[in-house]
């Protein structure tokens, strides 16, 4: 089994268009509005989509990417890892574990291992960088399925909203929730749950008690440094901000800051902040 036999594949929740390395390929998801689609791929200007939906007053939904989407993706790929945005937020798990059933009947001497995040954005990237290290160590495909799966069970997601009025437009929390922390200028703190659902956890007056709130849970779930993904929706301050605050306590940490693509910036809103990080 050499390293380009293996393919990893992950929807564009995961906030990755390319990964250096190892063959890599993104399915996009898509924002909908009534005026306009954006599709989740290098070719989408993510700021101006964000300032689009700051000033559009309908309603707005997210789709996945198909059966014949994922496919696509996976090429001609012998040995494919496909990740996913939790399947209970999206079809998009789903939509792949029938695409490995197409692939593999059409190609026996194939295999697809499909993995649900229960996370999305930065998590996934973390994932991902595991995924990419034990193929480049040139473990074998079962071993690298076993290995993500354990390592996906020592990381978790916070995460840090100023706006929740497209959470409520989908259905994610109530849309009196989410007109009172605008009103009130709170800031909602949250955790991917256990079981793939987005649960807050604090509901904080100000930024830097959101901050003090999201480091403060990182330690009470078993954060110890280690590997961390701060993705950010046109919060680039309060990401240092926060990268900060972690290296005063451990300094060994290695902290990545990115921009949120599309699909996390939808949910994310304005201002917003996702967190992956490896526990102890």
């Amino acid at each position: 089994m050499s390293l380009t036999d293996m393919k990893i594949v992950a929807d564009s929740s995961a906030d990755t268009l390319c990964f250096e390395g190892v063959a890599f390929a993104s399915a996009p998801l898509k924002i909908i509005t009534a005026e306009k689609e954006y599709t989740d791929d290098a070719a989408l200007n993510v700021d101006g989509m964000v300032d689009d939906l700051l000033h559009y007053k309908g309603k707005s939904s997210t789709a996945c990417p198909g059966p014949a989407d994922w496919i696509a993706a996976f090429g001609d790929a012998k040995y494919v890892f496909c990740l996913t945005i939790t399947s209970n937020l999206s079809g998009s798990y789903n939509a792949a574990c029938i695409a490995k059933e197409d692939y593999e009947s059409a190609h026996p001497d194939r295999k697809v291992f499909v993995y649900d995040s229960l996370s999305t954005g930065p998590e996934m990237r973390l994932v991902i960088e595991k995924n990419a290290a034990l193929i480049s160590e040139g473990k074998e495909f079962e071993e690298i399925c076993r290995e993500i799966t354990a390592y996906g069970k020592k990381t978790g997601l916070i995460f840090m909203l100023e706006s929740m009025r497209n959470l409520a437009n989908n259905g994610r929390v109530s849309h009196l929730t989410a007109k009172a922390a605008g009103l009130l200028g709170i800031r909602a703190v949250g955790k991917a749950s256990d079981e793939g659902t987005l649960q807050v956890l604090e509901k904080c007056r100000g930024e830097q008690k959101a901050l003090k709130a999201i480091l403060q849970n990182m330690k009470d779930l078993g954060m110890r440094g280690g590997s961390i993904k701060i993705s950010h929706c046109d919060n680039l301050d309060a990401a240092n901000t926060l990268k900060a605050m972690i290296l005063a306590e451990f300094n060994k940490a290695k902290i990545e800051i990115y921009r949120a693509r599309a699909l996390v910036s939808f949910y994310a809103e304005k201002g917003g902040l996702l967190v992956g990080f490896e526990k102890n």
